[in-house]
Order: C-alpha cells, then sequence, then structure tokens
C-alpha cells in the first residue's frame, strides 16, 4: 500500500490543496472537522512552519506551528491519515516542525492533545502542570464587558 519513495515532506505552503486538507482533518481528527476552506487559509498563511506530507498526489499528514521565533512557539494541527498510521510518519512530522529554523532557537514549544500524550512524550515533550488558560472569543458574549479605555494626552 504504501511505496515509501513516493513518500515526501514539504515546507510549502503554497503546494497545500485546501480541499484535500479540509479532507484530511475531516476524516482524521476529531477536534477540526468542518473546518471552511476559507478559515484554513488563513490559519496557514499565519503559520510558519506548515509541514505536509505527501503521498504522490495524496496529502496524508500535516502539522503547523506559531512561534515568535524565540521563547515561545505552538504546535497545531498533527494529523496522520489513519491508512498510514504506526510507521514513524507522525514522529518524523513533529520533529520536522520542532527542526526547522524559525523554531531551532525557540525556548519553549507548547501543543495541546487530547488523547495523544503518550505519543508526544516518545518524541520528548513532558506533561506541563502550569495553568493553561483559555478565552473562547464570541462576539456573541454579552457578559464580558467592554472596556473604556481613555487615552490622555501628554
Amino acid at each position: 500500500m504504501m511505496n515509501s519513495s513516493q513518500i515526501q515532506l514539504s515546507d510549502r505552503k503554497s503546494k497545500i490543496d485546501l480541499y484535500q486538507l479540509q479532507q484530511l482533518l475531516n476524516t482524521s481528527a476529531f477536534w477540526a472537522k468542518g473546518r471552511s476552506i476559507e478559515d484554513l487559509g488563513v490559519a496557514i498563511a499565519n503559520s510558519d512552519p506548515v509541514i505536509s506530507i505527501w503521498d504522490g498526489q495524496q496529502l496524508i499528514g500535516f502539522a503547523r506551528a506559531t512561534s515568535d521565533c524565540i521563547y515561545r512557539a505552538t504546535i497545531w494541527d498533527v494529523v496522520i491519515h489513519p491508512n498510514y498510521r504506526g510507521k514513524g510518519l507522525g514522529s518524523k512530522l513533529v520533529e520536522t516542525v520542532v527542526s526547522h529554523p524559525r523554531l531551532q532557537r525557540v525556548e519553549r514549544v507548547y501543543l495541546m492533545t487530547t488523547s495523544q500524550q503518550q505519543f508526544y512524550e516518545k518524541i520528548g515533550f513532558q506533561k506541563n502542570s502550569t495553568t493553561t488558560m483559555v478565552l473562547y472569543n464570541q462576539s456573541s458574549l454579552s457578559s464580558v464587558p467592554t472596556a473604556e479605555i481613555q487615552l490622555q494626552e501628554s
């Protein structure tokens, strides 16, 4: 099924077919189902590096990162097509992201995972006991008071 000579990794954003990416996420990532083509395009445009894995013309793996390139980076949307799991491609994907020139000097690389802690521990990630907080940005949130900021002229 898998001819390893056909498997290629790419860091070219322009290579990514958003329709294939949408399909890969829908079939392989419960946390990324139903993302729109437009939103995926925005996410890719604002991420660097973006790494994809291809079997010939088929997108079979994907991950992206955001970073300030010195202090912090976060890895997002790590996914391998179910038919290609268990062959070391996930590890290769994450290692390719972390060793990318933009992330080489970064002090801490974060990622969020729901059920794959053991996979990431094998690669060298550690559980992080510090408190992670989240703000869900919903424009319909009326309970959050709008801060009135007055700028004083000096």
